[in-house]
């Protein structure tokens, strides 16, 4: 059991009720009570931490990320044709269980350093994803990949269906790492396969299902080239547009698209700096929180967006949205916190056990400490959070009721070992990109 006093807490739940001197009390692995004022007595045997006035928050929700390839982070950033050359070469030669089960070690270190406790994580070999998730002491959705590009672990989608079973089979009933199958894209399955993934989704319908959409100019093209028609209705005629479809990107929609999304209960994962980054575009995001479909933030991979700490991401969710707009008014910072905490949570259909801070959910929460000059004054906390804080603001991270981090020490993984496995990979990574690039010269 622990008591939070003397916090600044943002609960994040339907009436946004915020506690400027504030209380928390956690009890096994749920939010037992809060409050406002001062913190009642504490009880035989329970933690009590004086906050000082720091914030205390919901445990932020990455909606989509492929954790791995933190071991591809800043490679051939300003190669045009690096998929090519590089990615995919790397991915057949060198993505092993191994590779896979350090990568996301890096990944989860980062993200508990960064305040996120709930990740959506669609790659390959994802058993590997979901187990690192579970030894982090992290909450995930993980998805297992299928593709017709030769993906590294599976030749045939009949083989990516068997390594899903075996992921399903593994996680169904966990407490925090809930399996998904994760077909890539539409243009990377095939309207079969997709139809195939919806037959086997609605045999299993607690497995979420994850899918890039509608995320490149190429892929329009492609779908009206192939089926005369748009990305989101070809999903729609495989079976996928469907309740609970958690859909990255999702930038080149029209607004009967988005009508179709919100009348199937599609939710978004919204990737605006790996989307700007990649000079893609501006996904219309206040026309889709308009219709009423959930948009959380996400990273997606840290190769294309580079870290995979929501700070980064709230200030071009923000000012895109105004940019499209041209006013300020857009896109408020507190809707930027919602969409990356309850809204995103709402995604992946975990709103009723994490994202807010409400009696009876999860105790996942983070501290954020306000004693930098940066964050001050503090006019507005959220957009304190948003255009301000930093990852390094983040203090203390709790997950289902276990402290993950204290005083910036993350207690579930060591440190150490996991810069020094990732930089051993890196190396083994180095000789295989030394090859490419001799092959080409």
């Amino acid at each position: 059991m622990t008591l939070l006093a003397n916090a600044r807490i943002l609960t994040m739940d339907a009436g946004m009720t915020e506690h400027d001197r504030g209380w928390l009390r956690t009890g096994g692995s749920r939010i037992a009570a809060l409050g406002g004022g001062p913190a009642p007595p504490p009880l035989a045997g329970e933690e009590v931490i004086d906050c000082g006035g720091d914030i205390v928050m919901p445990g932020m929700v990455n909606s989509h990320c492929h954790m791995t390839m933190t071991l591809f982070r800043g490679l051939g950033e300003d190669v045009d044709d690096r998929l090519f050359r590089y990615v995919l070469p790397l991915e057949r030669q060198a993505i092993t269980p191994r590779t896979v089960r350090i990568g996301s070690t890096l990944a989860a270190l980062e993200l508990i350093r960064a305040g996120v406790t709930t990740v959506a994580d669609m790659y390959y070999f994802e058993q590997e994803v979901g187990r690192v998730v579970d030894r982090a002491g992290l909450r995930g959705v993980v998805g297992q990949t299928l593709a017709d590009f030769a993906p590294p672990d599976a030749r045939t989608i009949d083989e990516g269906l068997a390594l899903t079973e075996d992921l399903a089979g593994e996680f169904r009933g966990h407490p925090r790492v809930t399996p998904s199958v994760a077909p890539h894209a539409p243009y990377s399955t095939g309207l079969a396969a997709m139809a195939r993934v919806a037959e086997w989704a609605a045999l299993n319908p607690g497995v979420p299902v994850q899918l890039h959409l509608a995320e490149m100019v190429s892929e329009t093209e492609w779908a009206a080239r192939t089926h005369g028609c748009r990305p989101v209705e070809v999903v729609d005629r495989a079976g996928l547009l469907r309740p609970g479809l958690i859909a990255a990107h999702c930038l080149f929609v029209t607004e009967a698209d988005m009508d179709r999304m919100a009348e199937q209960g599609v939710g978004v994962a919204h990737n605006a700096r790996s989307n700007a980054k990649a000079g893609r575009g501006i996904a219309p995001v206040a026309g889709m929180r308009a219709r009423a479909i959930p948009v959380g933030i996400a990273t997606d991979g840290p190769m294309s967006g580079n870290t995979l700490d929501l700070f980064a991401q709230f200030a071009p969710v923000s000012m895109f949205q105004k940019l499209l707009g041209q006013s300020r008014r857009p896109m408020p910072a507190r809707d930027v916190l919602r969409m990356g905490t309850i809204e995103a949570a709402r995604v992946l259909g975990l709103a009723a056990r994490t994202g807010s801070l409400e009696p009876g959910k999860e105790a996942d929460l983070i501290r954020i400490a306000l004693a930098d000059p940066r964050l001050h004054p503090v006019w507005d906390p959220y957009a304190t959070l948003v255009f301000a804080a930093l990852p390094t603001d983040v203090t203390d991270v709790m997950c289902a009721g276990r402290w993950l981090m204290r005083g910036r020490e993350v207690l579930t993984l060591e440190h150490d070992r996991v810069m020094a496995d990732a930089m051993q990979v890196a190396g083994e990574f180095g000789a295989v990109v030394a090859a490419i690039d001799g092959a080409r010269a």
